[in-house]
């Protein structure tokens, strides 16, 4: 078992910058690839990125490609999701969740998942 823990969430107004926190705890940490989601009201949950095991490679949705990055420090079993020139459309509830191997942007694959933190842009 993996819990995931999610935090940093709040208010904002748009281009601004929030970064997001997901500490886990349970199995090892280094073994599980990461990913962030996000769900807006009324709409299916979206991928926002992902991180390898090492933190060596992130890819990232094409909506938020070069404003939010992903990082993780596996040293403190957490994994970041900086979110930087953030845009009204941004609201959602972020999730994070882990799986072990690859990286993957579908959430099907992932197999633990935190409870979720609110992220509300104002524009």
């Amino acid at each position: 078992q993996v819990q995931l823990v999610e935090s940093g969430g709040g208010l904002v107004q748009a281009g601004g910058s929030l970064r997001l926190s997901c500490a886990a705890s349970g199995r090892t940490f280094s073994n599980y690839a990461m990913g962030w989601f996000r769900q807006a009201p009324g709409k299916e949950r979206e991928w926002v990125g992902t991180i390898s095991r090492s933190g060596g490679v992130t890819t990232y949705a094409d909506s938020v490609k070069g404003r939010f990055t992903i990082s993780r420090d596996n040293a403190k079993n957490t994994v970041y999701l900086q979110m930087n020139s953030l845009k009204p459309e941004d609201t959602a509830v972020y999730y994070c969740a882990a799986r072990q191997g690859t990286s993957s942007s579908f959430s099907s694959l992932y197999t633990y998942w935190g409870q979720g933190t609110q992220v509300t842009v104002s524009s």
